[in-house]
């Protein structure tokens, strides 16, 4: 498929198939990950891709809601980043993170983005904290997401285009409502031109 399909048809997926990933598959996920832009190319991820199953068990207790689904998931993309190395460093784990969930729909894989970074488990330990020692992540890598992935169990629809939220587009500045109003004043003064041009027109005729 091309871009434009991959990203209308991509949605996040909760619910997986038993199925496993390929290594093939693995090692596609990744590498894309690996090729994300950076700032000043700092590169400053690092990702820990993680397929045993008691592993994502407990990686599905690493926050208080929204991690669940990783227990059912056949690969979990740990993504983190170190501070010391770019300023960008929140910016870059996300734009790698991206990169895999969109590598994934092209693989005709579902995935999930599960929130790390500033979040807690139910015990109220730090998220981050408690998948560090799981994972044995060094403690200056900042864990900011884990991406769920796996075949999906259920398809859904594609986003539907005639939904997007235009008017949260702006062109050249920001509308302010007093913008909005005078471009109704003017659109009014416009159609009333109009009618008025059609009217001599027809008399004229």
């Amino acid at each position: 498929m091309n871009f434009q399909d991959l990203i209308i048809k991509r949605h996040s997926t909760r619910r997986f198939t038993d199925e496993k990933l390929s290594q093939d598959e693995v090692v596609t996920l990744i590498q894309s990950a690996l090729l994300a832009p950076s700032g000043r190319h700092r590169r400053p991820w690092q990702f820990v891709a993680v397929e045993d199953k008691e592993k994502l068990q407990k990686l599905s207790l690493s926050k208080t809601s929204g991690a669940q689904l990783i227990a059912g998931a056949a690969l979990a993309i740990v993504v983190t980043t170190d501070p010391l190395i770019s300023d960008t460093w929140v910016e870059d784990a996300a734009i790698a993170a991206t990169y895999i969930q969109l590598q994934a729909e092209d693989l005709k894989l579902g995935s999930c983005w599960v929130h790390v970074r500033e979040r807690q488990t139910a015990d109220g330990i730090n998220s981050e904290d408690y998948i560090r020692k799981l994972l044995n992540i060094p403690l200056q890598q900042q864990v900011i997401c884990i991406i769920a992935i796996g075949h999906k169990a259920v398809e859904t629809a594609p986003a539907k285009l005639d939904e997007l939220e235009w008017e949260k587009v702006h062109i050249d500045h920001v509308k302010t409502p007093e913008d909005a109003a005078q471009a109704l004043i003017d659109a009014c003064q416009l159609e009333s031109m109009t009618a008025e041009r059609k009217k001599e027109v027809e008399q004229k005729s």
